[in-house]
């Protein structure tokens, strides 16, 4: 299977595309059938409700999804009865704009399940703004969208007890990919045409998108009693399957190396690009791994994965170098991680085919629950949250006063008939980091400029109106595949589809692509400018918690290492709960840097150190990983305290990073910090040593970019 094959074959098996699928029938449905009844007012009421659940349905434990889609239609229908009556007078529903928006948005406090909701009930309140009815019609239109909301829950909940593994399939196999394309820019450091600094770069985004999926996948299989307590071959292997992916990611990170000293060394030689090759062929072995868990259907079989003939080629044009380029250990060391690699691969891919009893239970004391969080639903996270140094509340109050501002716009203006889709464009664009609300806005304009001009062809040059449909269907398709993948296609399928719809509804097209690009580029505007003026939090301000997270979870790490090097080694379990911090802490700092680089040039501050900051951060993870993992494979033993020196030494180095960033200072230390009397190591550690020191050189290199930092 060539790659664009695989992309495709990605995507039709992939979690985006069944829910695209489901919430377009979902919502379609009520109002075709309704509509053979006369009865289209009626379906499109439903319809509205199914939409506004759907936001709710994101991916997760079926009893949190389920709860999410109940709050959603419980609360959908209190903002319809409230709309419906505060309508009535343009200073009620200017009231009722300003606090519905506010409190919905504060649900952000308990999480992104919790933002659905608040964005579900936002939805509605101003879909209905508009729409002419009576006391009995509000009371009638309340009900539609309560049955299309528990329409939709019906349908979501039914195709999980159908397909009980299918949703942790899909987020395992999307696990997968995201590692292999981690793989495949691993490989670009191995290729001379590439600069560094823009593979370290594409690293650290990988990161962030790698560490995203993981807590995807976290989220499905330990917070559901089916996976953690599963006895079946299925969840068994899922559990199994996302446990050696962990572990494999560890492998990649924990394969670092003097780049720069590796490209000025062996650049005139075949052996660098050897070595980008069989990357690459690992990350393709390991792309078909997660299309085959991700797949419906059984993925044709391929031939067994051996990577031994390249490898021995490599390992003899490596011995051929001899003595002529120096020292080739470091060479020797990527051969041995590379068939550790295919190793572990071909491992995962045998597992795939193995029956359920040779799939041992070799993970159940790994505490399952403690990788993942848990958020706590009280009002008291709410009142801790009413204060300016919240984030989320500078947000809900900069939402609702945006949506207030529009809504006097469109009362003023009085240009058109759908001036509601002001309003729905800032509450969508809107976002807490100007820099994310900015993107949105390019996108959003660029997306409904591209989509009108083709929504409009196909109504001009269409007559055939089943043909019309079938367009509809495949753009609402779209539209709801990409709607949390990628933000400038939905709003392109969106866009014709809405104006197909309008058609159908008897009104004229080019009006309505007219009115809606105004009312974007209104909406957009308005954004823009309260995201800038409203209580902004830039990111240069906010980077030192991220900042502070990321260093804690390398001390601890580092800690982990000195523990290994004094006999005390930790349990799996804590070990494993390092590192995944590690990885955490490390990905949002990643996306905190980026979304800062996306802002005004006048607000950011320190971005080259922060990015090497960043850098050096990766560097000491990578190594640190790499010789715990060592070390825990081997005997436990007290080293020479001339060998724990530099770990020692490098915690005392982390230790005053964080207490220049910041860091209330402790009574005591967690590591002991006494200066050991100077001895040589060991022989037989001073490879270790060495490795060690490399270590506490870059922690003292990571104090000195903190030091410029502060004292910039």
């Amino acid at each position: 299977m060539n790659k664009p094959t695989r992309q495709v074959g990605y995507f039709l098996s992939s979690q985006y595309f069944s829910d695209g699928l489901r919430t377009t029938l979902a919502i379609l449905l009520p109002s075709l059938v309704l509509a053979q009844f006369d009865h289209l007012t009626t379906g499109m009421a439903m319809s509205l409700g199914a939409l506004s659940v759907s936001l709710s349905d994101a991916p997760g434990p079926v009893m949190h999804r389920r709860n999410g889609m109940l709050a959603t239609v419980l609360s959908t229908v209190l903002v319809t009865l409230l709309t419906g009556f505060a309508r009535l007078n343009d200073y009620t529903l200017a009231a009722e704009i300003l606090v519905v928006s506010f409190v919905f948005s504060m649900l952000a406090v308990y999480g992104t399940r919790a933002t659905s909701v608040g964005s579900g009930a936002i939805l509605i309140m101003i879909l209905m703004m508009e729409r002419p009815l009576d006391a009995v019609g509000v009371v009638k239109e309340s009900g539609l969208i309560l049955a299309g909301g528990l329409w939709y829950t019906s349908i979501s909940l039914l195709a999980s007890r159908l397909q009980p593994y299918r949703l942790a399939q899909q987020t395992l196999g999307q696990c997968i990919h995201e590692v292999a394309k981690f793989l495949l820019v691993k490989a670009e450091f191995y290729t001379l045409s590439t600069q560094l600094d823009t593979d370290y770069r594409h690293l650290v985004s990988q990161q962030v998108a790698v560490s995203e999926k993981q807590d995807a996948v976290r989220e499905v299989l330990f917070k559901s009693r089916r996976f953690v307590a599963e006895t079946t071959r299925t969840g068994r292997l899922l559990v199994l399957t996302f446990v050696d992916i962990v572990d494999l990611y560890e492998q990649m990170v924990a394969m670092y190396y003097d780049y720069e000293a590796l490209r000025n060394r062996f650049s005139h030689t075949k052996v660098l690009p050897m070595i980008a090759g069989q990357i690459r062929q690992l990350a393709n072995e390991l792309d078909h791994i997660g299309l085959a868990v991700q797949s419906p259907v059984a993925v044709p079989d391929r031939p067994d994965f051996d990577l031994t003939p390249q490898l021995e080629t490599l390992k003899q044009a490596i011995d051929e170098l001899g003595d002529r380029e120096g020292s080739t250990l470091v060479l020797k060391k990527i051969l041995i991680n590379l068939r550790n690699l295919g190793q572990r691969i071909s491992t995962i891919r045998g597992n795939m085919k193995a029956p359920a009893s040779v799939l041992a239970k070799e993970n159940d004391d790994l505490e399952f629950g403690r990788f993942v969080s848990h958020q706590e639903i009280d009002f008291k996270s709410i009142r801790n949250n009413l204060t300016f140094t919240s984030s989320v509340f500078r947000h809900a109050l900069r939402l609702s006063l945006a949506l207030l501002a529009g809504f006097v716009l469109t009362r003023l203006l009085d240009y058109g008939h759908h001036s509601y889709w002001v309003l729905l464009t800032i509450s969508v664009i809107l976002k807490p980091a100007f820099s994310l609300t900015r993107q949105r806005n390019f996108e959003r304009i660029g997306g409904t400029l591209a989509g009108g001009i083709v929504g409009a062809l196909i109504l001009t040059f269409v007559d055939n109106r089943s043909v019309q449909i079938g367009f509809m269907i495949l753009f609402m398709i779209g539209a709801y595949s990409a709607q949390r993948v990628n933000y400038i296609v939905m709003v392109f399928f969106l866009t014709p589809y809405i104006l197909i719809l309008f058609n159908f509804l008897g009104v004229n097209y080019l009006g309505v692509v007219e009115e809606r690009f105004l009312d974007t580029l209104m909406g957009g505007l308005l954004s823009l400018v309260a995201g800038y003026v409203l209580f902004p939090r830039w990111e240069s301000d906010q980077l030192q918690q991220p900042m502070r997270d990321t260093l804690r979870a390398n001390l601890r790490y580092v800690q982990v290492l000195l523990d290994c090097l004094t006999s005390r080694t930790p349990s799996l379990v804590d070990y494993k709960l390092a590192r995944k911090e590690v990885y955490v802490s490390s990905a949002n700092l990643s996306a905190a840097l980026d979304r800062m680089l996306s802002e005004p040039k006048r607000k950011q501050r320190n971005e080259k150190l922060i990015y090497e900051f960043v850098v050096l951060n990766h560097i000491l993870s990578a190594n640190v990983a790499t010789l715990t993992s060592d070390l825990l494979n081997e005997p436990s033993k007290t080293y020479p305290p001339p060998v724990q020196r530099p770990v020692r030494r490098a915690i005392v180095s982390l230790t005053d990073s964080l207490y220049r960033l910041g860091e209330p200072r402790s009574g005591s230390s967690d590591a002991p910090v006494t200066e050991i009397a100077q001895a040589p190591p060991p022989s037989d550690d001073m490879q270790l040593s060495e490795h060690l020191s490399f270590v506490q050189q870059v922690s003292s290199d990571i104090n000195k970019i903190v030091e410029r930092i502060k004292g910039v």
